[in-house]
């Protein structure tokens, strides 16, 4: 950052979530990234410096290793003048959602991150001429737990964003629940994938936004959000997907570019092979647990069909989707097991608050720290170090079950042979893309209280409402079998 021409004028709001806003720049491929905080709430700037900081090491030196260098984008912390800062907040206020005001933008410490525009394609530093198109993708989780802490029954059964999506809509955050399990989309396989991926065309929530030309064209704030129009979406893609302009408008066309869409990110899910060190992590579900969600739509739709649902192909061991995964499962324990083991270290650092930075709870993450994430071992030897390590590993695993990941898309140019970027295919037309990773900061330490008590209640809102309603159906229909009266006729 050139301090000297900083002009608010030339960069706009670009999206932000609980703990950060983004603004991106009108003529180069870069955002500025901004901690956010509630309005009584003050940070020092030696504090926010080195947060930022922790970001940028902790994507260097644990998510880069595990996911390979082609995929995650660390940045750098940059100091900015605070006017700049001023006027900038002052520019974007009033594109903000209203639902996320209750956090200002820091404006007073001058420090950001500078990072690359994702929804451009990662090969040029200034914004091409030619168009583009990017699809981010909040997966979550894609395992059902398989550890032997767990408690509830129904948690080797059903995944967690299935169960949770009864309790939000029940909250009031989403308007109705989605028909997507991440377990369809991590499956490998092609069918399931494809369903997964229309489902999260249809019902968006905050898992799917599409970006063309680094402009928000779908996607869902709240539950106050339009309802989603396939129709104005495909009129945005179809000159992607049917350059000749060989299709006529309507219902059919709408259906023939989304199913396009749809193949084209199951492609590139299905691509890479970029090298990172998940795959060596080993962790494996193999026979442990379920591959398929008991809740999954797709799933219940061929049991009433007396199909069984396809299980996974297997995704292969380069593409991304299989790295992430790797890395979720480093969530050994769940979090029944894993919060004893929690409360463990709190013991530990009651008697011994000094210790908090040797056990590098709140970083330096770098490579000591990353190489304590590979101890896979379960047996609890009852001691600090061991509580510590899953401890750690568990927070990683949740920043891997919260990450996005973004996929952009641009038509190849008629002499494309100097490309050198991956292609893919569609029906029509070739796509050089590139994919990424974000939202990859370290989850804190201090959520893991909130996350035991929100996974105890995500299960006891299930288990009351919807378990409850199906063993209500099934009881109606065995007591109205029980009135049933058979008649025999002679013949």
């Amino acid at each position: 950052m050139e301090e000297g021409k900083m002009d608010e004028n030339e960069w706009g709001y670009h999206g932000e979530g609980n703990k950060s806003l983004v603004v991106a720049h009108a003529q180069r491929c870069v955002v500025l990234r901004f901690l956010k905080f509630p309005p009584n709430r003050k940070k020092t700037s030696e504090e926010i410096f080195q947060h930022l900081q922790n970001i940028v090491d902790f994507g260097k030196n644990v998510m880069k290793e595990f996911l390979g260098e082609n995929y995650v984008h660390c940045g750098e912390v940059v100091q900015l003048p605070l006017e700049f800062v001023k006027q900038l907040c002052l520019k974007i206020q009033s594109e903000r959602p209203e639902s996320r005001c209750d956090k200002d933008l820091d404006t007073l410490s001058g420090y950001a991150m500078c990072l690359p525009n994702l929804t451009r394609l990662q090969t040029y530093r200034f914004v091409e001429h030619r168009p583009i198109l990017c699809v981010e993708i909040k997966p979550k989780c894609g395992f059902i737990p398989f550890s032997s802490d767990v408690t509830h029954e129904m948690k080797h059964k059903v995944c967690r964003y299935c169960m949770h999506q009864h309790l939000k809509v029940a909250t009031g955050k989403w308007r109705q629940i989605s028909r997507y399990c991440p377990l369809d989309l991590y499956s490998g396989n092609k069918q399931r994938m494809h369903f997964a991926l229309k489902s999260l065309l249809q019902e968006a929530q905050n898992n799917l936004k599409i970006f063309k030309n680094g402009e928000l064209i779908y996607g869902c704030k709240d539950a106050r959000s339009p309802v989603t129009d396939w129709s104005e979406l495909a009129h945005h893609l179809k000159p992607f997907f049917f350059p000749s302009n060989g299709l006529a408008s309507g219902p059919h066309c709408t259906r023939a570019v989304i199913r396009e869409l749809v193949h084209v990110i199951t492609r590139v899910l299905l691509s890479g092979s970029d090298k990172g060190r998940a795959g060596s992590l080993r962790v494996g579900l193999g026979p442990q647990g379920p591959r398929v969600c008991g809740a999954s739509p797709f799933s219940r739709s061929l049991r009433c069909q007396g199909k069984n649902t396809p299980e996974r192909s297997g995704l292969p061991k380069g593409c991304l989707l299989y790295k992430t995964l790797q890395v979720q499962m480093l969530d050994l324990l769940d979090i029944e097991g894993l919060y004893p083991l929690y409360n463990r270290v709190e013991r530990y650092l009651e008697e011994f608050p000094e210790e908090r930075k040797t056990l590098q709870i709140d970083g330096p993450y770098d490579e000591a720290f990353y190489q304590k994430l590979l101890d896979l071992s379960t047996e609890d030897d009852g001691t600090v170090a061991f509580a510590l390590t899953k401890v750690q590993q568990y927070r990683v695993a949740m920043t891997a079950k919260d990450c996005s990941i973004m996929i952009a898309l641009s038509p190849c140019l008629q002499d494309a042979s100097s490309d050198r970027r991956p292609v893919i295919p569609s029906s029509r037309s070739r796509f050089a893309f590139s994919v990424s990773v974000l939202d990859l900061d370290l989850k804190p330490y201090e959520s893991i209280p909130h996350q035991y008590k929100l996974d105890g209640k995500i299960v006891s809102y299930y288990s009351k409402t919807v378990c409850a309603k199906d063993n209500a159906v099934m009881s109606t229909r065995f007591k109205e079998s029980e009135d049933c009266t058979l008649v025999l006729h002679k013949v």
